[in-house]
């Protein structure tokens, strides 16, 4: 008898020790997932949002308003250069933890990934040479023109679905789809506005180049504007980032951010 309660006095005391270990490990365990670094994919091919300076570091609208984001919500941040193209695979793959990168919120990329509410709105535009003799933009005007747009884009579906029959070239970025247009590889593209305003507007390749038609804003396939992508089950960072989005538009830092890029504001 006295040997069995020795056993069982024993027993207790090893389990108590053993959820006094797990009940310290849990805590530590819980504060390394809160601190590690949120990761952030970005292009960096997409001026003046993001882009890589003469140094190779990150600059632009969206590496500003990351930034601003991580500092105001108290994230520790870090970014990841990544092809357009394998952004949102690589975010549901865990690759990284969110995506600010102009990335306009359709309703094709909302089955895949959760947005923030937008942080900026841009329409689409046709753009062509000034001496282009093109007036008209509609898919009968066109259909004997080379169009020309970025992988992977939502002027890209928007050009598939709406102008079926016309020669489309795609260019993997947005420096080359401007070039191409630029050196006569293709006759129009259609690009966002805000994106090209500033090649158009301050660089002497742009010069070459007019908007040519209305703004385009059809959500079926430019969304609500621009917002940053999380993985669907990331409730808590989505909470979290829009709560911090809400804090910088309040306190004047996305205003200061915005003109230090636009004249007007992208909100």
């Amino acid at each position: 008898m006295m040997r069995r309660s020795i056993q069982t006095t024993l027993r207790a005391t090893l389990m108590a020790s053993v959820g006094a270990v797990l009940a310290a490990i849990l805590p530590l365990e819980a504060a390394a997932q809160d601190s590690a670094p949120m990761r952030i994919a970005v292009e960096g091919a997409f001026p003046p949002f993001n882009y890589l300076d003469a140094n190779n570091k990150l600059q632009g609208f969206d590496i500003d308003i990351a930034n601003a984001l991580c500092e105001t919500g108290k994230f520790e941040c870090k970014f990841i250069i990544e092809k357009w193209d394998d952004m949102i695979p690589d975010l549901v793959g865990k690759k990284y933890d969110a995506i600010i990168s102009s990335m306009s919120m359709s309703l094709e990329r909302r089955q895949k990934v959760a947005f923030t509410e937008k942080y900026y709105t841009s329409p689409s535009v046709f753009i062509v040479r000034k001496d282009s003799a093109i007036s008209d933009v509609s898919p009968a005007a066109l259909h004997d023109k080379n169009l020309g747009v970025t992988s992977s884009t939502a002027q890209e579906s928007y050009a598939n679905h709406l102008y079926p029959d016309m020669k489309k070239t795609v260019f993997r970025s947005s420096p080359e789809l401007y070039k191409g247009l630029a050196d006569g590889s293709v006759d129009i593209i259609l690009e966002d506005k805000l994106a090209i305003y500033d090649w158009i507007a301050n660089t002497k390749a742009g010069s070459c180049c007019e908007f040519k038609g209305p703004d385009l804003a059809d959500v079926t396939y430019f969304g609500e504007g621009a917002g940053i992508a999380v993985r669907l089950d990331d409730g808590e960072r989505l909470s979290r980032l829009n709560a911090a989005l809400k804090a910088i538009k309040e306190d004047g830092t996305y205003d200061m951010i915005n003109a230090k890029y636009f004249p007007f504001s992208i909100q």
